[in-house]
Formats: C-alpha cells, sequence, structure tokens
C-alpha cells in the first residue's frame, strides 16, 4: 500500500512508509490483532524491496513498485475470539496507475453501502473492499470505471471512492480551494494527505470538512467528527474531482452519476485539469527524487545483511 521508485541516481526509495505503518497498527488494533511495531515494518519493507530491486522500475518510467503489506491470523483453533497467533508479510509487485491517467466516468452506489457509521470503514481491512467487487464489476459492465460511496446512514454526504479517496478542487481564476471529507467512515489516505499538504505549499485554499479535534492533519489517527462534510448537492460546484490513492494515484474524475436522480455532474470531460496537473506533478516529482523536499516524505531502502535475508 506504498510505493518505491528509483531516484534520478537509480537509488530506491519509499514513500512515507512511516505513515503507512501508523495506518496499518491501526488497522490491526481496531479488529484484534496486535499491531506491528513500526521497527518491524520498516525492516520488512526494507527486506522486501531490497531482495526484489530488480523489479523496482527505472526512473524514466511512470511505474513503481507496489508494496503490500499483510496481517493475518493463522492459529489453528476453532473459536469466536481473538487469536494469538498472526502471520505478518509483505508482497510486492511492478505497478502502473491502477486506472490509468485517463479521465474516467463514476457512478455512486445506491444498493450498496461500503461501511457503517460506527463500522470498520476507517481501516484497512479485507471486508471493506471484498463486498464492493460485485457491484464494481457491475458498474464498469455499463461503462462506470469508478464507484463513489454516499455515507451510509442517508445518502446525503460524499465518503470516498470505492478504490480510493475523494478530492474536490473548487477554481476562482488563478485561485484554488481544494476539499476533503474527513469521517469516521473513510480510511485516512495517505496520499489524499499528502495532497493536502502539497496545496497548502502552493498557496491553495484547503477545507477538510469537518475538522475534528487536533487530528485533521495527522495520517491515520483515531478521529471524533461532528458535523457536516461534503453534502451531495455540493458536488456540481466542483471545478474538478479527483480520486487519489496508492494505486489510483492522482486521477481525474470525467464524471458522477447517480441513477436514482437522474443526475450527472461532468469535470474532467476534456482531459485533466490544471489542478489535477500541478498536483500529479508534485507529487511524483518527490516521490521519484526529481525535487529535493525537506517534507521528509522518503525512505531509502539499505543493504541488508546474510543474516537478516535468510
Amino acid at each position: 500500500m506504498t510505493p518505491a521508485y528509483r531516484d534520478p541516481k537509480g537509488l530506491i526509495q519509499v514513500f512515507r512508509p512511516k505513515e503507512h505503518a501508523a495506518r496499518l497498527s491501526l488497522s490491526c488494533s481496531t479488529i484484534a490483532i496486535p499491531p506491528i511495531p513500526e521497527d518491524i515494518f520498516l525492516r520488512g519493507v526494507n527486506l522486501a524491496v531490497v531482495k526484489n530491486a530488480e523489479y523496482v522500475p527505472p526512473h524514466d518510467t511512470d511505474a513503481a513498485l507496489y508494496i503490500r503489506p499483510l496481517v493475518f491470523g493463522s492459529d489453528a483453533f476453532f473459536a469466536v475470539s481473538a487469536g494469538t497467533g498472526y502471520k505478518f508479510c509483505i508482497y510486492v509487485q511492478p505497478y502502473k496507475a491502477y486506472h490509468g491517467v485517463h479521465p474516467l466516468p463514476a457512478l455512486i452506489l445506491e444498493d450498496f453501502d461500503r461501511a457503517a457509521p460506527k463500522g470498520v470503514g476507517h481501516v484497512k481491512v479485507g471486508g471493506n473492499y471484498a463486498p464492493v467487487l460485485k457491484w464494481s464489476d457491475q458498474a464498469r459492465a455499463e461503462g462506470f470505471f469508478m464507484t463513489l460511496h454516499l455515507d451510509s446512514r442517508d445518502n446525503s454526504e460524499v465518503d470516498e471512492f470505492s478504490t480510493s479517496a475523494f478530492i474536490g478542487l473548487k477554481q476562482s481564476g488563478s485561485s484554488y480551494t481544494l476539499v476533503s471529507p474527513n469521517s469516521r467512515s473513510i480510511l485516512k489516505s495517505v496520499t489524499s494527505t499528502s495532497c493536502i499538504e502539497l496545496a497548502k505549499s502552493f498557496g491553495w485554499n484547503v477545507e477538510i470538512r469537518p475538522v475534528s479535534e487536533g487530528t485533521a492533519d495527522i495520517p491515520c489517527q483515531p478521529r471524533e467528527i461532528t458535523g457536516i462534510q461534503i453534502p451531495y448537492s455540493e458536488l456540481p460546484y466542483f471545478t474538478e474531482v479527483l480520486a487519489a490513492g496508492t494505486a489510483a494515484m492522482i486521477l481525474p474524475v470525467k464524471s458522477i452519476t447517480r441513477r436514482s436522480t437522474g443526475d450527472t455532474f461532468e469535470f474532467a470531460v476534456n482531459g485533466p485539469g490544471e489542478g489535477c496537473k500541478k498536483l500529479s506533478k508534485a507529487l511524483l516529482d518527490v516521490q521519484k527524487g526529481i525535487v529535493k523536499s525537506d517534507l521528509g516524505w522518503l525512505w531509502q531502502v539499505s543493504p541488508v545483511s546474510n543474516a537478516e535475508s535468510a
């Protein structure tokens, strides 16, 4: 769930692995799995990348190495209780943007809720993803390559896409406002958080809806949230809508359709908007080490000993 890139010198760097370690720790704790200590997580990531360095794409390509940590219960017993034995493993594979880079139409899912209001939508667990595959496949067969979820309470607020976070951009002249939802039912996206920080560095206005007590800018932290986030009725007022995630990267959304109302809101009809281009370039330049940054987002892999790799 985090990428590794080669910098201009060919060195391999992983993007924000400590934030991903924190998110995995939160996910584990939520479902009664002992959290993976950060040092073990980082050692595992380093080992997996070093042992598969030949699969890290060259710097001058638009590809990266996708790193997927996984934790699962491995006890040999039959009981309705938390286990005592778990496996932590990491697999990697080269990849390009999951959906490509061209704007794609999205469909709002109205017959399926991704997460309950007080459920596990805020963490990375398989139960949030496998059930939506049926609906995503059906939408794709009908020409919609993205699916968007509204809140499950009354379907009046924007939550997130099935595979990535929702970002809305409003443009007024040369000025931009980035709007990001902040709900307990939404997975805290490291890519989205990075976009928020980059937008602030551009001098853009940033609205996190609603702002939570002291945790709005802290990746992967539990949060108590009240108030309205992004009402469905606000969708037509966005100049651009983006989907942000490790696999999706930053994808421009062409349109959003809601069948029950007959609404279709169009955004990137003629290609990615200027806001999307600026965010995408800035993020990729940092990830690939093209632009030197003091943000501390890159973590360089290091050689491993024979004992570590055994």
